[in-house]
């Protein structure tokens, strides 16, 4: 089920947890007033069926929104398609796992474009997901396939193209990581007519049902002309994280909120306080 406000959460256990798994996590995310959290699939989908039922009953039990991160190694436009084949397992994977666990939204990195062409590399990126898509619905797995915004122009996921899928594919709508989009601009896309910007494409292509369910990432960033290097905390970057909750409030935007920070709890506690004092 979709939030009916904006809600603010952590990407994987927060730093306080006491221990550092998923129900953890979850409880301790309640106990800091916050709303969601990211299930961190990164480095594989290591929870078994089982985990997963047990952490569907607990954000349930502490009404926590869930999401899903899907492992890093995922390149749709690769050159080997042994490597296609394991991408694709690794998005429905994490979307199987997810769905057991109550996550709705999945969210992922694409691709690469290596020397193709970026339309070429949309084009196949655009026909193996309406595929996954389909085997997912066949399979009575509900989820939200959500592509993120990549931090580098080598990386397929530029803004334009992951609201381009969201339009042409259903059951999938973007992951906009406004930290990436500052890295892969080279420092620009961070005031408030920018952010604005990006949310009036956002509503010009999805309607307004695009701000209403929308899953955002947030965090301080380094980066270079290259685009992103590492994620800081808020306040060791430059970000303008507080005219990004402006034009939130503003666009009333309504979805999750997952802030990647090194200190993620402490970020996500100051972007949700920052947004209520507007």
């Amino acid at each position: 089920m979709k939030p009916a406000k904006l809600l603010f959460g952590t990407a994987g256990t927060p730093k306080s947890s006491k221990k550092r798994n998923s129900i953890s996590g979850i409880e301790r995310v309640h106990e800091l007033g916050l709303g969601c959290m990211e299930l961190e699939f990164v480095r594989g989908v290591k929870m078994r069926e089982g985990t997963a039922r047990e952490v569907h009953g607990i954000s349930e039990k502490e009404d926590i929104s869930l999401s899903v991160h899907a492992p890093y190694y995922i390149n749709l436009n690769s050159a080997e398609p042994e490597k296609i084949d394991a991408s694709i397992e690794r998005i429905y994977t994490s979307a199987r796992i997810g769905n057991l666990c109550g996550a709705r939204n999945i969210v992922f990195h694409p691709a690469y474009y290596h020397k193709d062409a970026p339309e070429k590399v949309y084009e196949r990126v655009h026909r193996l997901l309406k595929l996954l898509i389909s085997r997912l619905k066949d399979e009575g797995i509900e989820v939200i396939l959500r592509p993120e915004t990549t931090g580098k122009a080598t990386q397929f996921g530029s803004l334009k193209e992951n609201v381009r899928l969201g339009c042409e594919i259903d059951n999938m709508l973007p992951c906009i990581d406004f930290a990436h989009l500052h890295a892969r601009s080279n420092g620009a896309e961070n005031s408030y007519e920018e952010f604005a910007s990006i949310l009036e494409l956002v509503e010009d292509e999805l309607g307004r049902e695009g701000l209403d369910d929308m899953h955002m990432h947030v965090s301080g960033i380094e980066y270079s002309e290259k685009g992103e290097r590492n994620h800081l905390n808020l306040d060791d970057s430059d970000l303008e994280y507080a005219e990004l909750m402006r034009s939130l409030k503003d666009f009333k935007v309504k979805g999750l909120l997952i802030c990647e920070s090194p200190d993620n709890e402490g970020d996500a506690l100051l972007l949700k306080n920052t947004y209520e004092s507007i």
